[in-house]
């Protein structure tokens, strides 16, 4: 949608009679019912008279189309600036510039650890800290990819988009962060000016806008059908082809079958679908997702793959590219579950939500809290909707969604409901015998079919120290790069705030750094194997070998392995809302918090695919560990692990 619109000459004059920004702040209202604060009307102000500067040319046309605050379909990203008009074979093109008011900028500290293909951020400060943000350039080019991958006018008409960045108030330094060599292919695409770059940027504009065009581009664009380009239908099919991690096995594909029939008559009739899918780790309920992801839009569709963690969003998404960057831009397909909650109804066709247990009641929007339901807000603003679940897969007192929610709230919209069901272990081995003792060990269920890994093909070892972990885990990754160690929330995260402190994780004389603040795709970066991974960074991913660190909040004692709350970390959020009651004796609070205290190593120890190492803080537990594994003796114990366990 268009907030505001016009050609040149009449922005011009409302940005020389002061009016711009009044305009902009009526039309946001009246047309999106948002109010907007004094800082986006002071950029609006400082921007735009920027922009006005640019375009006193008198080679600009006159009657060029203006629009500001464009909103991107299905998605709340709007556009700072676009001018459209014809070229000189009289084709409709559009230019969008992303405009900044930024004046210095650094790199990301993470650089080091990522691919140059995946290196999109930079750091920039405002008004409330140092924050990481996407690359001017990268970010227009991603407005151009969203608007052409799904707005049919932009390939019927055709209208040709080129895109650029402009910082305005940007004085480059001598080595300048934003022209670094691994930003080369994202400024190939999209340009980025700076403060005394005004004749640059205007020569940019007039090779694509020659002649005016009475704003009839602004009106394809902004009444074009929204549905799945051609490109990127061919784009995604290509990504997917050939890598055997996608491919469907066994009853994975008759789920899929069910699901893909369920969202077509959707399409078809307009009715409301919901589909329930239920499976533990490593049944592959995020290989099915993807699959019905790329043939939902195939069929031009308008879908999305859902998650409330961003990790298995990155990791997915980083797959299906492979790295490329001049591929499809294909980040819109991927959201957070906070994305619905201004979504009007049937704005998709059908969304995708994996990791639904993971789903919170009311969505975090940075300090506020807004909506009323996710469950429900994904419903509305679909025709279909799909939810991949493990309850057993619970690990923050916010975690909410479960079946019975999902019928509640399928029931509320007369939604017709389907539920199938994923077994077979594709992880672990493929072992359902280790996910059976591993219940049976961390006590949450009391009797299993496994009492010991007997007969399971599955290396599980437990170490006596955490520099043996590293040096497994190291050994490991050094095969495939798909090795990486993780621990439960046992340590404050002090380099969140503090990059240059000491390692947030130390156990007597070993220290690593928590992975919380770095890039997102901790599951396949190279550089992570030196960090160490949380629930937050691995849940719904996977590695060939696993290590894992068992801190003091899971013990053995008096013969039963017992959880401890207190012994979590002051800046882990999982157990928020529950100390409180627990400290009043309120003991619901005290079995949520045991039973997310449990789950969370149980999630962790089922992220290997060959193997899973771990290390405990906790001598006993240890021990008791090792006397649940098929041949163990205690004979065969270190003599100093005796003695430390005795003392």
């Amino acid at each position: 949608m268009l907030v505001y619109e016009g050609d040149k000459q009449q922005f011009l004059s409302d940005v020389q009679d002061n009016s711009i920004d009044q305009k902009i702040e009526m039309n946001m209202w009246n047309r999106l019912h948002k109010r907007v604060s004094s800082s986006e009307e002071q950029s609006w102000r400082n921007s735009l008279n920027y922009m006005q500067n640019v375009l006193l040319d008198s080679e600009i046309p006159d009657t060029s189309g203006v629009a500001i605050e464009f909103g991107i379909p299905n998605t709340n990203k709007r556009v700072d600036f676009i001018l459209t008009g014809l070229d000189k074979e009289s084709q409709h093109n559009a230019v969008i510039v992303e405009l900044k008011q930024w004046s210095k900028v650094e790199p990301v500290p993470y650089v080091d650890q990522l691919l140059e293909a995946e290196i999109i951020d930079v750091q920039t400060r405002f008004s409330h800290g140092q924050q990481v943000v996407h690359h001017p350039s990268y970010q227009a080019w991603s407005y151009r990819s969203l608007i052409s991958n799904f707005n049919a006018n932009v390939h019927e008409i055709p209208i040709h988009l080129e895109s650029c960045a402009y910082l305005h108030n940007y004085v480059p330094p001598e080595d300048d962060p934003l022209k670094q060599h691994y930003f080369q292919s994202i400024l190939d695409e999209s340009p980025v000016f700076y403060r005394s770059d005004v004749m640059k940027l205007r020569e940019f504009i007039k090779k694509y806008i020659h002649t005016g065009d009475a704003k009839q581009t602004l009106y394809y664009i902004d009444n074009g059908e929204i549905r799945p380009s051609k490109s990127l239908q061919d784009a995604l099919s290509a990504m997917l082809r050939g890598k055997e991690e996608f491919i469907l096995i066994d009853e994975q594909k008759i789920v899929y079958e069910q699901m893909l029939s369920f969202a077509r008559r959707s399409k078809e009739d307009g009715k409301k679908r919901v589909f329930i899918v239920q499976g533990g780790p490593g049944t592959g309920k995020t290989v099915v997702a993807i699959n019905l992801l790329v043939q939902l839009t195939n069929d031009d569709q308008v879908c999305a793959y859902v998650t409330k963690n961003s990790a298995p969003r990155k990791v997915f998404e980083a797959k299906l590219r492979s790295g490329a960057f001049k591929r499809n831009n294909i980040s819109s397909l991927f959201k957070g579950s906070t994305a619905f909650v201004n979504a009007d109804t049937n704005d998709f066709g059908t969304l995708i939500v994996d990791e639904a247990h993971r789903l919170n009641k009311r969505s975090q929007q940075g300090p506020k809290v807004t909506g009323e339901d996710q469950i429900k807000e994904i419903i509305n603003a679909s025709r279909c909707s799909v939810f991949f679940i493990d309850e057993d897969q619970r690990v923050t007192a916010q975690d909410y969604g479960d079946r019975a929610q999902i019928l509640y709230w399928a029931k509320a919209f007369n939604a017709e409901v389907q539920e199938g069901r994923l077994l077979s272990q594709f992880r672990c081995n493929g072992s359902d015998g280790y996910l059976s003792w591993l219940d049976g060990v961390l006590g949450i269920q009391e009797e299993t079919a496994n009492p010991t890994l007997e007969g399971i093909d599955y290396d599980f070892r437990v170490v006596e120290n955490p520099h043996e972990l590293r040096r497994l885990i190291e050994e490991r990754n050094r095969e495939d790069d798909k090795a990486r160690i993780v621990a439960g929330y046992c340590w404050d995260w002090v380099s969140k705030n503090n990059p240059d402190s000491v390692p947030d994780i130390s156990i007597d004389d070993f220290s690593m750094y928590w992975n919380l603040s770095s890039d997102g795709t901790y599951a396949i970066s190279k550089g992570s194997i030196n960090q160490v991974g949380c629930i937050h960074t691995t849940q719904g991913l996977e590695f060939s070998y696993v290590g894992v660190i068992i801190g003091d909040d899971l013990r053995f004692e008096k013969g039963n392995v017992i959880s401890d709350y207190t012994k979590r970390a002051r800046t882990d959020q999982s157990l928020k809302g529950l100390k409180g009651p627990i400290k009043k004796g309120d003991q619901e609070a005290m079995k949520t918090a045991d039973i997310i205290i449990r789950n969370t190593y149980r999630t962790l120890m089922s992220r290997g695919m060959k193997g899973c190492y771990v290390y405990c803080t906790n001598k006993e537990l240890a021990h008791f560990l090792k006397t649940r594994i098929d041949g163990y003796r205690e004979e065969d114990e270190s003599p100093l692990l005796v003695a430390e366990r005795e003392k």
